[in-house]
């Protein structure tokens, strides 16, 4: 039995069903290739980030991320109480980068201002300048 089947908005081109079965079976086997090579060829990249992450110390393009001993949060308090008084944003990314915090963020100033706005361990003494709650209310650590 032929039936009529539209390929690519023609509608002239007729097929069997066992021609259409073999049809589909071909893909299916082209399909199965393709996913067996992705997986070979993923576990071929797993294997070059781990070799790029043990000199590296991250996972490259991967969407890695820097694995620090503290949180940016715990990072921006001990540099502000090391500090003793406000400081600017700018002097507190720096600070944090030199006390060994690592990130790969494009936009870390932005992480950061919006760690010093959301935490309430951190208040604004003025535009840009940040203090801890606890020294700028007169409460000593």
């Amino acid at each position: 039995m032929k039936r009529e089947i539209m390929t690519h908005g023609r509608a002239d081109v007729t097929l069997s069903i066992n021609e259409l079965e073999r049809i589909l079976d071909e893909r299916r086997s082209e399909l199965t290739g393709l996913i067996k090579e992705r997986a070979r060829l993923a576990k071929k990249l797993e294997l070059l980030d781990e070799r790029i992450g043990r000199l590296d110390g991250f996972v490259s393009g991967r969407g890695g991320r820097a694995h620090n001993d503290h949180s940016l949060m715990e990072s921006i308090e001990m540099v502000l109480k090391k500090a003793g008084k406000p400081l600017r944003v700018s002097q507190i990314i720096q600070a944090v980068l030199a006390e060994g915090y690592r990130s790969h963020s494009a936009n870390f100033r932005g992480i950061v201002n919006q760690t010093l706005i959301k935490d309430a361990r951190f208040v604004p003494t003025s535009r840009g300048v940040y203090g801890l709650h606890e020294m700028v209310n007169g409460i000593s650590p």
